[in-house]
């Protein structure tokens, strides 16, 4: 199934729970790296006290500036670098319209999200690629010998999805001072994470970083997200990009009630981290499996069985996970998220089945 950003979706719960004969409450979703650490009542409650402060016959009045001020005392910024988008995805086609026209281009790595590719298609302008490294590290002198006159924006998912790896500071440092247009830095999985690219905001004017309430927040269905730079980029973002009310109040207020709520979202976030030091040890377990350490709310591994194989078998048994295939120099790879426990035993059962069992 084609989604807007370039990416697909290989099956849906509905299409999964149809071929089996299950209810879609039975299947386990571990596909698109969302966060069920949030507890699934306390969202809805919160939605309920939400959609009761909320008058849904009018268009929405001050619930963006006021989230904007709660982000602000969140992040310790200042409020005038802050912009709320329809999702990161939404903020990200946004940057490669202001920033790119019809012959530029820009760069990112590979692999990566697909969304950077997409949004600077859509901008007419050329899209340029630069393979990490076998360790997923960053070829930043790779990067740099692409660079010419007519480069204005880089794209840098850190941590990388899919290879859950986070790049290391002092790297970043190093392209926001050599690069010489916009450094995008997209930490929509930053909660997980050792460190955050925000500290960097005074050091360096052309460095926007990317954040997002779809997956420490848990709030992947409301589409919300927002980004950190330079007041001066986020003028005419703000202002010149946007069509009226691009925010549903729901959302807006949803964003309100979880910045509210902050303690709860560190709470899951710690759970998620702790689950994944198990789910990478236990998968490292399994023989013909191979788990890479991660930095976010997902874990990649490769299989000594074609991906196409695992992930057929897995969907049998009523659990998706995401198949990549070829992932640099790795064969048969696939993603899963981070599931509560009783998901990933019944993942780890299942690849234990299909790959050999127990090392």
């Amino acid at each position: 199934m084609a989604q807007p950003g370039g990416y697909t979706v290989e099956h849906t719960v509905a299409e999964v729970a149809g071929q089996l004969g299950m209810s879609p409450l039975d299947i386990i979703k571990l596909d698109a790296n969302e966060n069920f650490f949030m507890p699934k009542g306390t969202i809805q409650r919160f939605l309920r006290e939400v959609s009761e402060e909320c008058d849904l016959r009018i268009y929405p009045q001050e619930e963006e500036d006021r989230l904007k001020e709660l982000l602000s005392d969140f992040l310790d910024v200042a409020v005038g670098r802050v912009v709320i988008g329809n999702g990161s995805d939404e903020l990200i086609q946004q940057i490669a319209h202001l920033f790119l026209e019809k012959g530029d281009q820009a760069i990112s790595v590979k692999p990566t999200f697909p969304m950077y590719k997409h949004s600077v298609l859509l901008s007419e302008a050329e899209y340029l690629e630069v393979s990490l490294n076998n360790d997923f590290s960053i070829d930043i002198e790779g990067i740099m010998s692409l660079i010419n006159s007519r480069t204005k924006l880089l794209f840098l998912c850190s941590p990388n999805n899919p290879t859950a790896n986070q790049f290391p500071l002092n790297k970043v440092v190093s392209l926001a001072e050599r690069f010489p247009g916009i450094v995008v830095i997209d930490e929509a999985y930053g909660e997980f994470a050792e460190y955050s690219a925000i500290s960097l905001l005074d050091e360096f004017e052309n460095l926007i970083v990317l954040r997002t309430f779809s997956k420490a927040f848990g709030l992947a269905g409301l589409r919300l997200g927002y980004a950190i730079m330079n007041p001066e980029l986020a003028t005419p973002i703000s202002k010149r990009l946007r069509l009226p009310y691009p925010i549903s109040s729901i959302s807006l207020r949803m964003g309100l009630k979880m910045l509210s709520n902050a303690n709860l979202v560190k709470e899951g976030v710690e759970q998620v981290k702790t689950e994944r030091t198990k789910l990478v040890e236990r998968l490292n377990q399994i023989s013909g499996v191979k788990a890479f350490d991660s930095q976010t709310n997902f874990i990649l591994l490769h299989t000594n069985v074609q991906s196409n194989k695992v992930h057929q078998y897995l969907l049998n048994k009523g659990i998706m996970i995401k198949n990549l295939g070829t992932v640099l120099n790795f064969r048969n790879c696939l993603r899963t998220t981070v599931g509560e426990p009783e998901m990933n035993e019944q993942l780890l059962e299942a690849l234990k089945e299909i790959c050999g069992g127990q090392r």
